[in-house]
């Protein structure tokens, strides 16, 4: 079987976007990792997209609780085109991405945030499990709100990551659908943010969100797609950069 590196160097280089008028992403990413300091991270890398081009995007929740997002991109066609409404701060910049080994990857951000976050990912059986059952379910049956809803209720408390939100609205007021298809845990990380330690891997004392979007109480990276209702200004809130 390949390793996880070679799994998700052919999602990058073979991403494709599935059929449908709604706004499409394709790729993988770190659906979200909670520290001990009370800090959040998240990671989304998007190869292909039907709104722009592909980019990297890392998520940061301070333990105040206040949310920015860093995207090689520009807000309007990233991360921010959703979630910017509750976000204190977007910032265009440099994120890297780097395979160490064959479980292994680095995180960089550059500018004023100074982020390297290192991770190890593992293969258990409970993910094993859940690969199988995702990577031979049908495109259908993934974009069905109601499936996605009853999947997540279910595929939460069995990862024991808490609350598990596959479909609902972001902060921006579209409706997003998750479709995970391949997944693994981390077993190891490590991350600094300007100079500072993260601490260890532990799930916060309440679990956080944004909008319907749950950020999962244990570390799991994912190989899959998302889409988002297509914008409409009637309805919608339009992304914009933040910097305060």
């Amino acid at each position: 079987m390949n390793s996880i590196r070679e799994q998700v160097l052919e999602a990058e280089q073979h991403a494709e976007l599935g059929p449908g008028d709604d706004e499409r992403f394709s790729g993988y990413g770190v659906m979200g990792l909670t520290f001990s300091s009370g800090h959040v991270l998240a990671l989304r890398r998007f190869p292909v997209t039907s709104v722009g081009p592909g980019y990297t995007s890392v998520w940061l929740r301070r333990p105040s609780g206040s949310w920015s997002i860093y995207a090689d991109a520009p807000a309007e066609v990233s991360c921010a085109r959703y979630f910017g409404a509750a976000l204190e701060k977007t910032v265009e910049c440099r994120v890297a991405v780097t395979w160490t080994a064959d479980n292994s990857f680095r995180v960089e951000v550059g500018e004023e945030v100074d982020l390297v976050w290192e991770l190890d990912l593992e293969a258990t059986a409970m993910t094993q499990a859940m690969t199988a059952a995702l990577s031979s379910m049908p495109g259908s049956l993934l974009a069905s709100k109601s499936f996605l809803k009853a999947m997540g209720a279910a595929e939460g408390p069995a990862l024991r990551a808490g609350r598990l939100g596959l479909t609902g609205t972001v902060p921006n007021r579209q409706g997003f659908r998750a479709k995970p298809r391949r997944m693994w845990f981390i077993s190891r990380t490590s991350a600094t943010l300007g100079g500072e330690d993260l601490g260890s891997r532990q799930p916060l004392r309440v679990q956080t969100r944004l909008g319907d979007f749950w950020i999962p109480q244990r570390g799991i990276f994912v190989i899959g797609s998302s889409s988002f209702d297509r914008f409409d200004p009637a309805r919608h809130v339009a992304a914009s950069a933040k910097s305060t």
